[in-house]
């Protein structure tokens, strides 16, 4: 295989590797997505993300994300505002639509440097986390360390939101791993510690499946948002402050929960042909 220019992008410092295939497609086997993400002999990102040409009427393209080991995934709120932002600087426009397996996802740039993300609704039903049986999800019956009760939510791809007094002071990357592997959620199951500050402010730690430890998460930040709302633990508007930096988060009446945050390009390259061998 030829090699591919790609630019490195983050949002909040939750990092990736952005491959344009509209014009020559691109299919990357696990070992290649692990080797371009490794951040000691690869680029190094959390997640790979691959930019097609849309396959839905009225959207712009078509984004596919790949996480660290290798997985694809249905949903990375970042990682939308990233291409997003891509989209309407080669349109010339303030709109864009970017597809995905978890739907079509509406970005609007706002002042500032902005892009608001309609991430659609938040789901809620065991079922649709997915959850491996019927229970109550704003209360699951998983400890893990000083880890318990959490609240399940999918935001285009499955959580577990804890609501900690210090997540600073939680050994994310210990007890990250035993939930996200956790026999409730068959799928594995992103982690959120929350840290609840005010009725609109949210201290938050991620730990991603597939990746680990990561500074942003904008799906997490929308799922714990949610997950606070719904134990009146804060008003349905909030800030959530991330390791990297804050997103704004609206869970608005009618399901659909709005992300604002930045976003920001590190460099362009190109990928040695040793890494797509």
């Amino acid at each position: 295989m030829t090699t591919r220019p790609f630019v490195k992008m983050h949002g909040l410092g939750n990092d990736f590797v952005v491959l344009d295939a509209r014009r020559q497609s691109l299919e990357l086997s696990v070992d290649q997505v692990r080797a371009i993400a490794d951040r000691h002999t690869g680029v190094g990102c959390d997640q790979l993300i691959i930019v097609e040409r849309a396959k839905s009427d009225g959207a712009d393209v078509l984004m596919r994300i790949r996480n660290a080991d290798g997985g694809e995934v249905a949903a990375c709120g970042n990682a939308t505002r990233c291409v997003a932002t891509t989209v309407m600087n080669e349109n010339g426009t303030t709109h864009a639509v970017i597809e995905t397996a978890a739907g079509l996802l509406d970005a609007t740039a706002v002042n500032g440097g902005l892009v608001t993300v309609d991430m659609g609704p938040a789901k809620l039903d065991w079922r649709d986390i997915p959850l491996a049986r019927e229970m109550d999800t704003a209360h699951l019956g998983i400890t893990a360390g000083p880890l318990t009760d959490p609240v399940a939510v999918n935001v285009g791809n499955p959580h577990a939101v804890f609501f900690v007094y210090d997540a600073g002071a939680v050994l994310l990357e210990s007890v990250g791993p035993k939930v996200e592997h956790h026999e409730l959620y068959p799928e594995r199951t992103n982690v959120e510690v929350a840290q609840v500050l005010s009725p609109t402010e949210i201290r938050v730690r991620v730990w991603e499946r597939g990746v680990g430890i990561t500074q942003a998460c904008g799906t997490g930040a929308c799922a714990t948002l949610v997950a606070a709302s719904r134990r009146g633990l804060t008003d349905r508007a909030a800030k959530v402050h991330l390791d990297g930096g804050t997103l704004g988060i609206e869970w608005r009446e009618d399901g659909h929960v709005l992300m604002t945050g930045p976003v920001a390009t590190s460099f362009h390259g190109t990928l040695d042909p040793s890494l797509l061998s």
